[in-house]
């Protein structure tokens, strides 16, 4: 969807209901897929019929006081969204085919030892899998399956199953929402159910930062502060020099317009930094689309606690 990460229209299908859940080594296919909410689940019948008719009503002009009606419209209320296992990194498509035709062909994978036997994969492939709590289904924690990576990818289809000697990982401490982060971020480029500006909301909060969400209630013409993960930058020809930004955080997306000035003023973050908070003057259109249109940008550091440390 041309600018936009997968992270973001993750963090946005979850702002509009829907649930995305992480790869797993049993149920993933290839590529992300739909999978119903309960394992017997009977799906309902969901979704307007009125959506399927050839014919459409026009469009009528945005009300913000009208209550959102997207759930009404959706046809796989009864399904989340599974991640694929060609989103894990290090794990390539063809690994990825591979995992999904073995499984296909000769039943459910057992445990670790039993996937790098029938498969072949490499430690760094089997801890990518292990960060991304793929492992899940076999009653193991990423931590576990991250240590049981490389003695597992010793697992050969020419050797007798459980030959190789065991060495029981340790006990582990409980990750951390920030450790989880962290975790996703490396192993798939997304997560499913956090954000990073979340971790730094108090940080924000305190300084009186609008959140996304806090900007389509807020007087427009007011000068504001909003800070987030700069999704895109462009400048069309036809903008007379005008660059637009797309800030991101745990609520929601905020159209940033820079000027020529602002622009060269501010040049160094704007264009390297990934995360910013922008101070400018709120617009809001008819339709009610929000902008700010920015003259101050600096830079936002997004440190992450974890259990020993904090990640920027």
């Amino acid at each position: 969807m041309g600018f936009y990460s997968p992270q973001t229209l993750v963090a946005d299908a979850r702002r509009h209901g829907v649930q995305v859940l992480r790869p797993d080594i049993l149920r993933s296919g290839v590529d992300a897929t739909l999978e119903p909410l309960g394992d017997d689940q009977v799906v309902p019948p969901c979704g307007d019929d009125a959506c399927l008719h050839t014919e459409q009503p026009p469009v009528l002009p945005f009300d913000k006081a009208l209550p959102d009606d997207t759930a009404r419209h959706r046809r796989d209320g009864a399904f989340a969204v599974r991640l694929g296992l060609a989103e894990v990194a290090s794990l390539s498509r063809k690994s990825a085919e591979k995992i999904v035709a073995e499984r296909d062909a000769n039943g459910p994978f057992v445990d670790m030892s039993d996937l790098a036997r029938r498969v072949g994969l490499t430690t760094a492939q089997l801890e990518a899998l292990a960060a991304a709590d793929a492992f899940a289904p076999f009653d193991i924690d990423r931590r576990g399956a991250m240590w049981s990576a490389a003695q597992a990818a010793a697992e050969r289809a020419d050797q007798l199953p459980d030959t190789q000697v065991v060495v029981q990982p340790p006990l582990f401490g409980q990750m951390t929402s920030g450790d989880v982060l962290i975790a996703d971020m490396w192993s798939t480029g997304m997560t499913t159910d956090d954000h990073p500006v979340r971790h730094v909301r108090d940080r924000l909060a305190a300084r009186r930062v609008l959140s996304v969400q806090d900007t389509a209630t807020a007087e427009t013409g007011r000068r504001v502060e909003i800070g987030g993960i700069v999704t895109h930058r462009q400048r069309p020809a036809t903008a007379s020099g005008i660059t637009f930004m797309n800030v991101e955080d745990e609520t929601g997306l905020v159209n940033v317009i820079c000027s020529v000035g602002v622009w060269g003023r501010y040049r160094r973050v704007a264009r390297e930094s990934p995360a910013v908070i922008v101070r400018g003057i709120l617009e809001r259109s008819p339709d009610g689309v929000v902008n700010l249109v920015a003259d101050r940008i600096e830079h936002l550091s997004l440190s992450v606690r974890t259990r020993s440390r904090d990640f920027q």
